[in-house]
Parts: structure tokens; sequence; C-alpha cells
């Protein structure tokens, strides 16, 4: 599998998106639940936004007209050897304030936010009870594997 990225960044905000590990933490999802053939090209896109637009999204598409961490949008379009998985959108200064009330780094945070919406684009939902144990159970080992601490324990605010 052969995975392209393209990162963008809403006009305005000040983020600087190379010391965010994207491609290695969309790839750690995809491999932990996913399977696609060697030779097939996966396609994801990730916008890094401010509240404003991710409020817009979020009430044009979900009936919800405030900010949120992460959004995903399947393209759910599969051909023989490529493979669009859809779109991320990053709200960087919501991303920031639950990273600081969660005592966790800004990095460690946002590749969780990529982990996590990677794996609601294969699928994967955190509706039920049962739903939301398999995804956090895949989360928990995607971010393990990229050293990061389990992202759904509780810690003090840095």
């Amino acid at each position: 599998m052969a995975l392209d990225i393209a990162i963008d960044c809403a006009d305005g905000l000040d983020v600087d998106s190379g010391r965010f590990r994207v491609v290695a933490a969309a790839q750690a999802a995809l491999s932990a639940a996913a399977r696609f053939d060697e030779d097939t090209e996966v396609e994801l896109s990730v916008r890094l936004v401010d509240n404003a637009e991710s409020a817009e999204l979020n009430g044009e598409w979900r009936d919800k007209p405030y900010a949120t961490n992460v959004l995903s949008f399947p393209a759910e379009v599969s051909l023989p050897g490529l493979v669009v998985l859809g779109d991320l959108v990053i709200c960087m200064p919501i991303v920031a304030q639950e990273a600081q009330a969660q005592g966790k780094t800004l990095a460690a945070h946002v590749e969780h936010m990529i982990v996590h919406g990677v794996l609601h684009l294969l699928g994967h939902d955190h509706i039920g009870d049962d739903e939301a144990e398999r995804m956090e159970s895949i989360e928990r080992r995607v971010m393990a594997d990229l050293g990061h601490d389990d992202p759904y324990l509780e810690r003090a605010p840095r």
C-alpha cells in the first residue's frame, strides 16, 4: 500500500503541520484496521482549520453548528489499484484546548485525531458501547505503536 496525503492549512492559522507525524499516524491506523494490496494507492486529505470553519462544516454536514475536534468525510471511492478514503478536518484550537486539558502534548493529540478520523473513514464508529470499545482498542494499540500513551487515560492538565 502506498499512502498519498494532501495536507492543507486554513489561511491565518499559525500551524506548522510538519511537527505532526500525520503520515505515520494515518499509516499506522490503516495497517491496524484495513487490508490493502501492496500495489494499492490510498489517498487521504487532511485540512487543519480554525473554530469558525469547523463550526460551519459541522453545522452544514451534521446539523451541529459548533466547532469540534475532528470531522471525517468518507469518499467511498475504490477503483482497481486506488482507494480514496476521504477528508479529515481537524480544528486546531479545539485540539489544542483538549490536549492541555487532558495533559497531552499537542503532537500526540493531533496524531490521535488522525488515527481516530482514519478509523471513521474506514467505517468504524463509537455510537454504541461495543462499537466504542472496539474502536478505542484499535486507537490505544495504534497510539502505543506510535510511542504515545493511552489516549483515553485520564491525566492532570499540563
